[in-house]
C-alpha cells in the first residue's frame, strides 16, 4: 500500500468529520425536532457532500491500487459495489453491510441532483442524516482495517 494512499484516504476521512462539525448544533437539533425547510435544504446538501467524499476515497483506491484510470466509465453504483469486493490487487474496502448502508446515501445523492430543492421531504432523509456520524465511524472503522491489511501485504 503507498504511503500516499494511506494520507490521503486518512485526510478525506478528516475532512468528512469536519464536514458533521460544520454546522454546530444541527445535527443534534435534528434529532429532538423536525428541521425548518432552510435547515432540511443545508442537510441535504451536507448528505450530498458526505457520500461524495466517500466515494472520492473509493475513486483513489480505485486508480491507486486497483490501477484502473477515473475515466473507467463505472456507474457510481457500480463503484460502490466494487469496493465491497476483493480484487485481484486488494481485499475488499467494504462489508457488504456496510455498502447496503452507503447505497442509501449514494440514492439520495442522486434524488438531490435531479430534484427541487421543495420536493425534499425530512421523512425521507431524516434516517440518512440522523445515521450520518454511525456510517463514518462504520466507514473509518472498515477503512482502517483495509490500510493494515494492505500495509502488511505490500511488505
Amino acid at each position: 500500500m503507498s504511503p500516499k494512499l494511506a494520507k490521503q484516504i486518512r485526510v478525506e476521512l478528516d475532512v468528512l468529520h469536519r464536514l458533521l462539525e460544520r454546522h454546530p448544533g444541527l445535527l443534534e437539533k435534528c434529532g429532538r425536532e423536525v428541521p425548518t425547510a432552510l435547515e432540511i435544504d443545508a442537510l441535504a446538501n451536507m448528505l450530498h457532500s458526505f457520500y461524495t467524499g466517500i466515494e472520492n476515497i473509493f475513486k483513489r483506491i480505485q486508480v491507486t491500487v486497483d490501477e484502473l484510470t477515473d475515466d473507467t466509465g463505472f456507474s457510481h453504483a457500480a463503484l460502490l459495489d466494487i469496493m465491497a469486493r476483493p480484487s485481484e490487487k486488494r481485499p475488499a474496502v467494504i462489508s457488504p453491510e456496510l455498502r447496503t448502508v452507503l447505497r442509501n446515501y449514494l440514492q439520495f445523492r442522486h434524488m438531490f441532483r435531479h430534484a427541487y430543492s421543495f420536493e425534499l421531504k425530512w421523512s425521507r432523509m431524516s434516517h440518512l442524516v440522523l445515521g450520518m456520524r454511525d456510517a463514518l465511524q462504520r466507514l473509518a472503522r472498515e477503512l482502517t482495517m483495509f490500510l493494515d491489511q494492505t500495509s502488511k501485504t505490500s511488505k
